[in-house]
């Protein structure tokens, strides 16, 4: 990576690197703004379990793709979540990998799903600490996520949590219409709503880059004979009304079971992030020790939960797998992320990025 591309890196995230690093973690905002007129989608991964991280940077690097690594509230919240994973841990974890493997790329560190459900103080006030928390640890990019609530509701909870973010000048992504799990019923977003919500939190001085959105895709993974419908035509006039309020596009949720030649097609629609979480845990369960999986799958039926939950109970044992499966993971992670990356039509972003960032300085 060039002198110039690393000079982008914020001052505050130079300061925890060190000077001499050549870790090129740089701001949502730069890269989303400057790839906004580019028909790719930056693949943004919830590594819930560490060792697929250098394969997906082994395939970035060969690629010459940006890429995002992102934790939600729930995956890796100020307590860790039920990934164990705090933002510390997260951006030390994610930075050492990048070192180790001697990642040129840029890259960034995005806190997903920074949920507010309602309107209870509490609620609040849990989110607010958390993007205070990610912001210290060192990540540059933050989604917004007050979906849950009422058009209102989710406007003035977005505004309101938005300030910090906004006065960093970091990378900022809103949400309309929650994206719901494999098996049941979307709730559309609408044009009208999206129309209303970004000219409404502008007016307050919030200027997202991007608008996270339910266009039908869903989270998990999909089950025999369940289909996949994502509706293209209302993503294209979302995205249409997005770039009119000055965004640079559109996140798409619920990528894992989707088909790569939908996938391939979402860049057309205004598309511009993807986020893939549970293919991710999908690999590094195909790749962990029988013995653990099992304890784990035990783990998971005993308490009736997700398999997902197990991931911070049996994190010790997870981080201290032998070398050959934490290579089987992330031979597994690279061929993945080198499809993805194909088919977000990513390959080839960081050169992009390079001459479309110039020689201009990025924020601190």
């Amino acid at each position: 990576m060039t002198k110039q591309l690393l000079e982008r890196v914020p001052d505050s995230i130079r300061h925890k690197l060190g000077a001499k690093s050549g870790v090129c973690l740089l701001n949502g905002r730069d890269v989303f703004t400057s790839l906004a007129g580019e028909q790719l989608i930056i693949m943004a991964c919830n590594a819930r379990i560490k060792h697929v991280i250098p394969g997906i940077l082994h395939a970035a690097e060969e690629l010459d793709a940006v890429v995002a690594f992102e934790l939600t509230r729930t995956e890796g919240g100020v307590d860790g979540g039920y990934t164990g994973q705090t933002p510390d841990l997260y951006f030390a974890t994610v930075v050492e990998y990048a070192e180790r493997c001697g990642f040129t790329k840029p890259f960034i560190l995005h806190g997903d799903h920074i949920t507010v459900k309602n309107s209870d103080a509490a609620e609040f006030a849990d989110a607010e600490r958390l993007l205070a928390v990610q912001m210290a640890a060192g990540f540059t990019s933050f989604a917004i996520d007050a979906s849950f609530n009422p058009l209102a509701a989710n406007i003035d909870i977005v505004t309101r949590l938005a300030g910090p973010v906004c006065d960093a000048g970091f990378g900022l992504e809103v949400e309309l219409g929650e994206v719901r799990p494999v098996g049941s019923d979307s709730n559309l977003t609408t044009v009208e709503e999206a129309r209303e919500f970004l000219a409404t939190i502008a007016s307050k001085g919030v200027c997202p880059q991007l608008l996270a959105i339910d266009n039908g895709s869903k989270t998990g993974n999909y089950l025999d004979g369940q289909m996949v419908k994502i509706d293209l035509d209302r993503t294209r006039e979302i995205y249409a009304a997005a770039v009119a309020a000055g965004l640079a596009g559109l996140v798409q949720h619920g990528i894992t079971g989707t088909p790569l030649r939908i996938v391939g097609k979402l860049a057309e629609y205004g598309i511009r992030k993807g986020n893939i979480g549970t293919l991710w845990q999908n690999v590094a369960h195909a790749g962990l020790p029988l013995d653990l999986m099992d304890a784990m799958r035990h783990w998971a039926k005993e308490n009736r939960q997700d398999i997902k939950y197990a991931t911070r109970v049996f994190k010790t044992e997870i981080d201290a797998i032998p070398e050959e499966n934490a290579r089987q993971i992330q031979d597994m992670a690279y061929r993945e992320a080198k499809e993805f990356i194909t088919a977000f039509r990513s390959a080839g972003s960081a050169g992009k990025l390079e001459r479309l960032l110039g020689h201009g300085q990025c924020a601190s």
